[in-house]
């Protein structure tokens, strides 16, 4: 593949253009918008900017950071300036992971579809490519780097300022030994081909070969039948090993003629250990491999808290980016606060705070274009209504409007008699989740009832109250300062009408399964549900099997920080929001959580979670089998990066942390000690156990961290999985950023193993 780019690099007039460079502006805000010189680099992957044509250029940004390409038209940014701009002279760079979009406007029309076209190009070109096409590209891309007076040749003293940029310290003999050995045309220097047969000696893995050499008879091939042998006793494919040996071997064996001997080299052998069949995430898991037929109840939905904030919660910024890309990522129920804007058209933005507006419609917009683009399963919308009747009726227009066909406008209680339907029956349907009246009639009898605490609440300055998301939830007040005055509901009937999930108080479980019908929900702070667990654990478990639980975080959580959403997974609720622009542990759980069943937003919860009448406690659970023991040999590292810039001139001293989620008796944190100065092919040998009861809720995250004895350990990389979704045997596991991006190649080789706790002597 890196050679069909550079075919392309040289034939594709939009590239050839790319590489001449082109003036455009950058655009940041209304009010930041300054011309930079954009030009791709000759390697075809990484795009450089300089002030001016000839100026001092640095790196702006890689083709394999690049999620997508967007018209000038889809940039909320640039519609704000389209009396400046004309719309089809701009366009929008969109990355992976939480980095901001790069808004871009060219001299004309025919220079925007130019980078439009040719980025879009080289994006579909690195997406396609294999394992061994992404190790050529990145060998290409450290030969460019370690070729500081770009001849096309590496000196010696390019290799040694290579190998530290690389993370790896080596004896200069034993450096100088490789490269005299790669220095085939004797040159003194090394060419690019030479270069890779230097990082292949570098590369070499003493730890592969053992393994290989254990299995194969002459230590040359793997046989089909030691391939076969391999596969059932340390890789645990006992089922499927005769049918997928051959098919590995087709897939991974460089050789043709090995193809046709059916055997395995080293390097094919290799290939498979590095490959998605050698992955610790089981690819069985990856496509949509759940029942979808059982009730919305019986499934853990992918959920956003505030999904409008690209930012904090007291003064970031409000943006449809939020949407967009919260329903790219499979979430299935985003949040909408809704306020009285100007001119009539309802507005989002987080109540009481500094952040930014936006319109409703643009929002709704949003959803209706990109709600099924990830996942066809239905989509939730939270609406959380502040406004006055008339921009209620105003909602109500733009939702029948602008999502059409694809709001469910039938009620839930219409489709099935006692139960909520299932994600099979709403696909590509939107559920709107708000108040909703009984008749056409405000009905505030049962209301009435619930006490509300006297409170001060002029406008909040900067300050949200924890409990304002659950005032929310009832009726409207009117606030006095000093004392409040209880107002009947003015819910408009039109917007009650689109209502599919009636959003009610909570009250008791008791209470919820005496009044409460199935297509009702209630929603809790995320302290209210903690409390619930200890005080009454199987009666919320039981409450979740028939009817929808949203837990939101605290409203004191002002950074926009995250709990951990794996609590309330325990405990059977559906809809754990959390603040998906907010990367940390909390957001690898869930991202790791979702990341199976074809990333599609649900996942079908353990079937103690939803039998109605289960005994099973979160915080006391007694499991019918025996507990299981996990053991993990942390192997090796590769290339693992260098990720702190104020380091460096320093190597990192990797060590592995392995954190177990799930009940609290499971809970458990281990890791392995520092190897030095090593984060090129470090080595630790070390075998970690853990214990644990309740294996279906159990999640498992692998952080990579360098050492530091002065200050805390910085993180470097991680990959995070359900226990349900993890291979046994001799697997990697690929890193990926704080941000959930790929730090590819950087990996980790590790030996998994469960078994059954053996027996106690009485």
């Amino acid at each position: 593949m890196a050679s069909v780019i550079q075919d392309r690099l040289t034939t594709d007039q939009d590239l050839l253009q790319m590489q001449e460079g082109m003036l455009m502006r950058k655009v940041r805000s209304k009010s930041w918008k300054k011309l930079r010189y954009f030009r791709l680099q000759k390697d075809g992957m990484t795009v450089w900017h300089a002030r001016q044509a000839g100026g001092n250029e640095k790196p702006s940004f890689s083709i394999s950071d690049v999620e997508m390409v967007r018209k000038g038209h889809d940039s909320e940014l640039l519609r704000s300036l389209a009396e400046e701009f004309p719309l089809e002279q701009g366009f929008t760079v969109v990355f992976h992971g939480r980095r901001s979009n790069l808004d871009l406007v060219a001299n004309s029309v025919e220079e925007a579809q130019t980078w439009m076209q040719g980025l879009q190009l080289l994006v579909d070109l690195v997406t396609s490519m294999d394992q061994q096409e992404w190790l050529d590209q990145w060998l290409k891309d450290w030969f460019q780097r370690g070729d500081k007076n770009q001849d096309g040749r590496m000196s010696f003293t390019e290799i040694q300022r290579l190998l530290h940029l690389m993370n790896m310290e080596m004896d200069h003999e034993y450096a100088f030994h490789l490269f005299q050995a790669a220095d085939i045309s004797q040159t003194g220097t090394l060419e690019r081909e030479e270069f890779v047969h230097f990082y292949k000696s570098l590369t070499k893995r003493k730890e592969i070969r053992k393994l290989f050499e254990n299995f194969s008879a002459d230590g040359k091939k793997l046989t089909l039948l030691e391939f076969v042998d391999f596969l059932q006793g340390e890789q645990k494919e006992k089922d499927y090993a005769p049918g997928c040996a051959l098919e590995f071997i087709n897939r991974c064996e460089p050789s043709d003629s090995g193809k046709l001997r059916h055997v395995l080299s080293m390097d094919g052998f290799l290939s498979y250990l590095c490959s998605k069949d050698g992955d610790i995430f089981n690819p069985v898991c990856l496509p949509v491999y759940q029942d979808m037929t059982q009730p919305l109840s019986h499934y853990f939905i992918n959920s956003s808290h505030n999904t409008y904030l690209v930012g904090d919660q007291l003064c970031g910024q409000s943006s449809v980016e939020g949407y967009i890309r919260a329903l790219k990522r499979g979430c299935r129920c985003v949040e909408v606060d809704v306020w009285d804007g100007p001119n009539g058209e309802p507005i989002v933005y987080h109540g009481h705070t500094l952040t930014s507006r936006i319109p409703f419609k643009d929002v709704v917009t949003a959803v209706a274009q990109y709600a099924f683009q990830t996942s066809d399963y239905p989509l939730i919308l939270s609406l959380e209504n502040h406004c006055s009747w008339e921009q209620q009726q105003t909602l109500a227009q733009h939702l029948t409007e602008i999502l059409g066909e694809q709001l469910l406008s039938a009620p839930l209680e219409g489709l099935l008699p006692t139960q909520l339907p299932s994600p099979e029956q709403l696909r590509g349907k939107i559920l709107l989740k708000g108040k909703k009246l009984e008749t056409c009639e405000p009905d505030v009898e049962e209301e009435d009832k619930e006490e509300e605490p006297e409170c001060d609440l002029e406008p909040l300055q900067g300050t949200q109250v924890e409990s304002e998301p659950e005032l929310q939830e009832q009726e409207p007040f009117l606030r006095i300062k000093g004392k409040k005055k209880k107002l009947k509901p003015i819910l408009c009937p039109a917007l009650s009408a689109l209502v599919s999930l009636k959003s009610v108080p909570f009250h008791s479980f008791s209470h919820s399964k005496e009044h409460y019908r199935f297509y009702e929900t209630s929603s809790f702070s995320e302290s209210k549900a903690r409390n619930l667990i200890k005080e009454a654990g199987n009666e919320f478990v039981q409450h979740n099997t028939w009817q929808l639980s949203r837990v939101y975080p605290s409203g004191l959580r002002t950074d926009s920080s995250n709990y951990n959403p794996q609590e309330l997974w325990n405990a059977g609720c559906q809809m754990v929001a959390m603040n998906m622009q907010t990367a940390g542990l909390e957001m690898d759980i869930c991202d790791g959580f979702f990341r199976q069943n074809g990333v599609c937003g649900y996942v079908l919860k353990p079937d103690f979670l939803r039998d109605a009448q289960t005994f099973f406690h979160p915080e006391r659970p007694i499991s019918p089998y025996k507990a299981q023991i996990l053991t993990i040999q942390v192997i090796s590292g590769q290339q693992l990066p260098k990720v702190n810039n104020t380091k460096e001139k320093s190597i990192v001293d990797p060590l592995v942390k392995v954190e177990v989620f799930g009940i609290p008796a499971d809970t458990a944190r281990q890791e392995t000690s520092y190897v030095e100065n090593n984060g090129f092919n470090p080595y630790w040998g070390q075998t970690l156990s853990f214990r644990v009861l309740v294996p279906e809720l159990a999640m498992l995250r692998f952080v990579v961290k360098d050492y530091d004895w002065k200050s805390r350990n910085d993180f470097i990389g991680q990959f995070t999985l359900p226990w349900t979704c993890m291979q046994q045997g001799y697997r990697h596991i690929h890193l990926l950023s704080r941000d959930g991006t790929s730090l590819h190649p950087a990996s980790i080789f590790v030996h998994i193993s469960i078994r059954e706790e053996p027996e106690t002597e009485s």
